[in-house]
């Protein structure tokens, strides 16, 4: 089914269960992002994995469906928390990746602060269009009301977990931090937030 017509302009309008939250390329082909609401689709305390094992098939920088289905089949709580979901109606819920929540944090911003400028910081080969290096200022506060700092849908200024496990040490997984975008990656011990995400072709 063909969604085109559907899209807001606005990015966090309501949209299919969720709020919109911008475009990624997944194989081949775009996607809408969609947000989960936040009573329904944040956790506060979530690990990633209890152990250090590597999740097989946990490594796309852009298909985080992949990678939670990958999270579970390796005992990951947390990606089944997000498969489980049902919310308005939609049960394909899951886990971002690294290049989703990075998206996210561009558009939906919820601070006024300086943006981490450190590495490759905001630079998205997967998102619509490709994005570049975040600069000081770049990307901006969001203009969507609910998710401004303090807003009911407003992403909290920590550390979100991404699907996206670190490509050389088994131990790690990627995390974005919603203060001032800095992407880095903790441990998958480590109890951080997560907000739940889904998707469909444009």
């Amino acid at each position: 089914m063909n969604h085109q017509n559907e899209i807001p302009a606005a990015l966090g309008a309501p949209l299919e269960g969720g709020f919109y939250a911008g475009r990624i390329m997944i194989a081949g082909g775009p996607y809408a992002l969609i947000v989960a609401p936040k009573d329904e689709g944040e956790r506060n305390d979530a690990a990633w994995l209890d152990s250090e094992d590597r999740a097989e098939g946990a490594d796309s920088y852009c298909d985080g469906m992949q990678n939670t289905k990958a999270m579970a089949a390796a005992g990951s709580e947390l990606a089944e928390w997000a498969l489980g979901l049902n919310i308005g109606g939609h049960a394909d819920w899951y886990i971002p990746s690294q290049d989703e929540l990075e998206i996210i944090y561009r558009n939906l911003k919820p601070t006024a602060r300086t943006n981490s400028l450190y590495g490759r910081s905001g630079v998205n080969a997967s998102a619509v269009p490709p994005t570049h290096a975040y600069t000081a200022g770049l990307p901006a506060q969001t203009a969507a009301p609910d998710f401004v700092e303090g807003g009911a849908q407003a992403f909290v200024n920590e550390w979100y977990w991404s699907s996206t496990q670190h490509a050389s040490d088994d131990a790690y997984a990627w995390y974005q931090y919603f203060n001032y975008g800095n992407q880095s990656y903790n441990y998958k011990s480590a109890e951080l937030r997560a907000r739940a995400v889904r998707r469909f072709a444009i």
